[in-house]
């Protein structure tokens, strides 16, 4: 028989996380003994509060316990990290929060009551939306650079709406105006519902946007999506080129969306944790129904998840400190 090299790496690789599991299990014993509380940084509806349903349903599946949601929005997602910062590091209370919340928010203030990359530690990366350049169907252009020469054509004439100042949505869209070396206003909303309204309308010329909230319209017309800004197409949107397929290299925005646990969290807890949670993304059904959205599975170890957070942390401090925007 013919040595089969990577059969003994993937049967090693199983070795090793049965390993991590089973020691996080005999370490923690009796984990969970009680519900376990689900932190979302974000009101009712909206992509981090489905993924934190989602996540809930699936661990309370995987752990044999019960795990429930508790929405707490406001300021950002700091108010849900302060919460979960200094909750009782026990595993019995996580956080569920957009990417944003964590890299992005400490550039923005001068100040906070918490320090996102040492109060917390990262659990798992749940998933990831990409960023969508989205333009009313009724624009005249049929691609990205037809888009960059009309507004190059017509400078500090066009608009780009934005769910608010320092959000994922204005951020981008800035990101992109520069590297696309364009002059375009800035019109923030009070949430990404009024920019798509008045986006449809055509009252604004651009928005940068996870599929999710546009995903009715792009079907039905009313908006067309001229590239994706990841690595490579959505699944759910085949047909639409990637930022670098569509002549703007470099242009890449991905929203991911992750489970974080209180600093001093036992590794025990947390590595287990990550475990069930890669079971649950794992799982086809729950699979198909987040790429269907427009949502990316990504998952992968607790250091694969830290090392992300820091790089991301240092690469949007860049481009807030290029944009200029504080929100206090």
């Amino acid at each position: 028989m013919k040595d089969d090299p990577i059969g003994s790496i993937r049967l090693a690789a199983l070795f090793a996380g049965a390993l991590i599991v089973g020691t996080a299990l005999a370490q923690s014993p009796g984990y969970p003994a009680r519900p376990i509380r689900l932190v979302a940084g974000t009101a009712p509806g909206g992509i981090t509060d489905y993924l934190a349903r989602m996540s809930a349903e699936g661990l309370a599946i995987q752990l044999g316990a019960q795990v429930v949601v508790e929405n707490k929005a406001g300021a950002t997602g700091n108010l849900a990290i302060e919460h979960v910062a200094k909750s009782a590091p026990d595993g019995y209370t996580l956080l569920l929060v957009a990417g944003g919340n964590v890299v992005i928010t400490p550039f923005l203030y001068g100040s906070l009551p918490f320090d996102p990359l040492r109060d917390i530690v990262p659990v798992f990366n749940v998933a990831g939306a990409p960023q969508l350049l989205v333009v009313p169907g009724a624009l005249p252009v049929n691609d990205l650079r037809e888009f960059i020469a009309l507004v190059k054509a017509h400078p500090g004439k066009m608009n780009y709406a934005s769910a608010g100042p320092g959000s994922t949505t204005h951020l981008a869209a800035d990101h992109f105006a520069r590297l696309a070396g364009v002059q375009m206003v800035h019109v923030p909303y009070k949430g990404t519902g009024p920019a798509l309204t008045d986006l449809v309308a055509g009252r604004v010329q651009m928005l940068s946007v996870g599929l999710s909230p546009v995903q009715a319209h792009l079907k039905s017309g009313a908006l067309k999506a001229l590239a994706a800004a990841s690595k490579s197409r959505l699944a759910a949107l085949p047909q639409v080129p990637t930022s670098a397929e569509a002549g703007l290299p470099g242009y890449e925005m991905t929203t991911w969306f992750g489970i974080f646990a209180p600093k001093g969290t036992s590794p025990e807890i947390v590595h287990l944790l990550n475990a069930r949670m890669q079971a649950v993304i794992d799982e086809p059904k729950t699979k198909k129904r987040l790429l269907d959205s427009g949502i990316e599975p990504i998952g992968g170890s607790v250091q694969a998840f830290a090392e992300l957070v820091r790089s991301d942390t240092r690469a949007w401090e860049r481009v807030v400190r290029a944009s200029g925007v504080k929100l206090d």
